[in-house]
């Protein structure tokens, strides 16, 4: 295990400690917590299930990369199925700043991209900038899940982002992570490609029209998937790309493990992310081959 990981839970309640230990050296462990074994770490532990993320916000910050700020923060989304999704925020160093994620995108884009279509509650291990607030608005869920923030009572959302602006205001009813298909499809057989159409296939494009995708293959053959989320004030929308990094990192892989990269985007669309996919990559590593078509 990371050594930093092991430090964290040998910091956690006796109790905890191996039953955590466990689950995150498990085979397959992909950064999320079932319903059940939620429920067994709170019996073990004696601590509710809100306490109970709050002391596992370490180990979600432990995701996190940040060679600019050195400063991490983790969160932990749960789903309407109540599994735990991890994530934590994420930097470039070389690219513009735009390109960050942030710790609460990357745990509801886990979410979502893993099949949830709502949220209940997001705990996080430092309160939630104006660009979270307005990204976390544009959620389908927005006005039915709490934000939990340590020494806090939970709050909803519009505790935090009063007088709100958000997809009704541009009379857009469905937010993101509403179930959508685009049924859009690709004649081409290549398997990295299909992936990615199966992400733009669920990305969430309403002011646009760029629906679109990645599917960032590693050395080890897995592969994972990014879709766009666009948002009602345009800058805290997140790119493809980064949801699908975001992914890599927090299955406990690096960006060095990266073999190739798919793009596909909607033929039409208002802006395109196939420079800023480019330029991205470029600062991670310019010899990663990206394959990108219209669909």
């Amino acid at each position: 295990m990371h050594s930093q990981r092991e430090m964290i839970i040998q910091a956690l309640p006796n109790a905890l400690q191996q039953p955590v230990r466990d689950l995150m050296t498990a085979p397959g462990f992909d950064a999320t917590i079932a319903k059940q074994s939620v429920k067994a770490l709170s019996d073990a532990s004696g601590l509710d299930e809100s306490q109970l993320k709050l002391a596992l916000l370490p180990l979600a910050a432990s995701f996190s990369y940040t060679p600019i700020s050195k400063f991490n923060v983790g969160a932990i989304v749960t789903g309407k199925s109540g599994k735990l999704y991890f994530g934590a925020n994420m930097e470039f160093t070389g690219a513009q700043l735009g390109q960050t994620v942030h710790a609460e995108q990357s745990a509801i884009s886990h979410a979502w991209i893993k099949g949830e279509t709502a949220i209940t509650n997001i705990t996080i291990n430092y309160s939630p900038c104006g660009h979270c607030r307005q990204f976390m608005n544009e959620l389908d869920c927005a006005s039915e899940f709490d934000i939990q923030l340590p020494d806090h009572a939970p709050q909803p959302l519009h505790y935090y982002l009063p007088d709100s602006f958000g997809p009704k205001d541009l009379d857009v009813t469905e937010g993101l992570m509403h179930p959508t298909s685009h049924d859009y499809s690709l004649d081409q057989q290549h398997p990295l490609l299909q992936r990615a159409v199966d992400a733009a296939n669920m990305s969430h494009a309403p002011y646009t029209g760029d629906h679109s995708g990645i599917a960032i293959e590693l050395a080890n053959g897995k592969v994972f998937i990014g879709s766009y989320a666009e948002n009602a004030a345009f800058n805290p929308s997140l790119p493809p790309l980064q949801v699908a990094l975001s992914q890599v990192l927090i299955h406990g892989f690096q960006f060095s493990d990266i073999q190739s990269v798919a793009l596909v985007e909607a033929s039409g669309g208002a802006i395109s992310h196939l420079a800023d996919t480019q330029a991205t990559l470029d600062v991670i590593d310019p010899d990663i081959p990206l394959i990108y078509t219209n669909i």
